[in-house]
């Protein structure tokens, strides 16, 4: 039975002064004002290209490695995820595990893979360049925008969601600026520099691009909105996504997360508490809201190419009221089916016959853990599998 969203959520969004220090050191940030603000304008980029920095940088195999090392390509359904508890991507063997790593920069978070097999790494420092065929780190292109020191840690500066463009030409990353707006930078995948900037929200958790390359979207945590970006001009316009209002600011957790783009009108899908399911039309700008069924916090979320949406549940808001971590498979109907999870996961990735999903255990709060749960998606049964550290992104060679 599909349970109604609950009133009670809206209520949660002011926390109460005893528990309030306690929930604000995950999803919420108590330090800084509400941000859902006035919309993004654009920036004039910089004449100045960045500066690419090659490292002589190499494979550190693990034991698990056997013949998968450095130069002999990845098989067929490896995986590749980003270890935000480290400065390393690893690479994951869905059978037995990890089977070498390669520094890329501090705290990487989001992935993106051309069909050229180079992986798009966004990190703290810059985006890092990785061929995954003969396993080393390329280059890496600082960010043109002062994110400040380079730290770790769920409020780190530096980049956070990444995307390549329908052609491969082009690289968007959200880049987070501690105490104020982010920004979404371009960068020329041929020369290898950042050829543009533009304003958005606060916390770009994801980057999304339409199926034509003509605009991009960049999913805003603290900002309660999605900044849509002209892909050519760089104009871009703020759409607010609060399915339970923004009233709480910095202190509610009832903020976006990730985005899918589905494939057949190219509508934006952002589930939320596993309640809601805000469909936006990036045109108009209009939200619509469906129920959704697993009643936990989520944030990572995919689609694939028949429009099925993966949504990951990472646990209560509640404990008394909200169900554990899970994964919802929805169907393009809004058919749900909800695989339970052991403990907290970030984001899935689905394998290429679409019978497997692989969910990341890293989670930005405290309670992640070093390693993916593989789900059959016929079965239900669910193995979890040792993978990096604090494996955030993750993609499928």
């Amino acid at each position: 039975m599909t349970k109604n969203p609950r009133t009670s959520r809206t209520a949660r969004i002011l926390l109460p002064a005893a528990v309030a220090g306690v929930l604000l050191t995950g999803c919420a940030q108590a330090d800084e004002a509400p941000a859902a603000g006035p919309g993004p304008t654009a920036t004039t980029p910089s004449a100045r290209a960045a500066t690419v920095t090659p490292p002589p940088t190499t494979v550190t195999p693990s034991p698990a490695a056997g013949t998968a090392g450095a130069g002999t390509g990845p098989a067929v359904g490896t995986l590749l995820v980003s270890d935000f508890g480290s400065d390393t991507v690893t690479f994951v063997d869905p059978a037995r595990g990890a089977t070498g790593s390669v520094k890329v920069g501090t705290a990487p978070y989001g992935l993106a893979l051309g069909e050229d097999g180079r992986a798009w790494v966004a990190t703290a420092e810059g985006v890092a360049v990785v061929d995954t065929d003969t396993r080393r780190r390329l280059a890496l292109v600082p960010y043109r925008t002062d994110t400040g020191p380079v730290t770790t840690g769920e409020y780190r500066g530096g980049g956070m969601g990444i995307a390549l463009s329908p052609d491969g030409k082009r690289v968007y990353v959200g880049v987070t600026v501690p105490g104020g707006n982010g920004t979404l930078e371009v960068i020329d995948t041929a020369s290898v520099e950042v050829v543009g900037a533009v304003e958005v929200g606060r916390r770009p958790f994801d980057v999304d691009v339409s199926r034509d390359g003509s605009a991009v979207y960049a999913t805003n945590h603290d900002s309660f909105d999605v900044t849509v970006v002209d892909a050519g001009s760089l104009a871009a316009r703020r759409v607010e996504v609060a399915p339970y209002g923004t009233e709480g600011g910095l202190g509610s957790w009832l903020k976006p997360h990730y985005t899918a783009v589905r494939p057949s009108d190219g509508k934006l899908l952002l589930p939320f508490e596993g309640e809601r399911l805000a469909v936006v039309d990036p045109a108009t700008g209009r939200v619509e809201i469906e129920d959704m069924t697993a009643d936990t916090h989520q944030h990572g979320a995919t689609v694939t190419a028949d429009g099925t949406l993966f949504a990951v549940g990472t646990g209560p808001i509640d404990p008394s009221e909200d169900r554990g971590p899970s994964l919802t498979v929805r169907t393009p109907e809004g058919r749900e089916r909800v695989y339970p999870l052991d403990g907290p996961h970030e984001d899935v990735a689905v394998s290429k016959d679409g019978r497997t999903a692989y969910v990341t255990g890293g989670f930005t709060r405290d309670g992640y853990w070093d390693g993916i749960s593989v789900v059959d998606l016929a079965s239900g049964e669910v193995k979890r599998l040792a993978a990096g550290s604090r494996p955030l992104g993750v993609v499928v060679l």
